[in-house]
């Protein structure tokens, strides 16, 4: 699987200290290449899938074939709002 970056998501992992972005990039690379990690599907009116990273939560969509479509990555406390 690939990953497929929107700016806001890359702009909200800059935005992380860097030990912890390294963590939340470690684990979407493990969901990405196993398929293991703490995922669910959002229920509507939210679309997408979450995949929890510690203290953040990466929000993606499938984009067809091997691919996903990062749109967010949020700290828990502001994930939902």
């Amino acid at each position: 699987m690939t990953a497929l970056w929107s700016p806001e998501a890359r702009a909200d992992v800059r935005s992380i200290d860097r030990e912890t972005a390294l963590q939340i990039l470690y684990c979407l690379d493990r969901y990405l290449t196993s398929g293991s990690g703490d995922l669910k599907k959002l229920k509507p009116p939210q679309t997408g899938f979450r995949l929890r990273c510690g203290g953040y939560r990466v929000f993606f969509d499938h984009a067809g074939g091997k691919a996903i479509q990062i749109t967010a990555v949020r700290h828990r406390r502001e994930a939902y709002r």
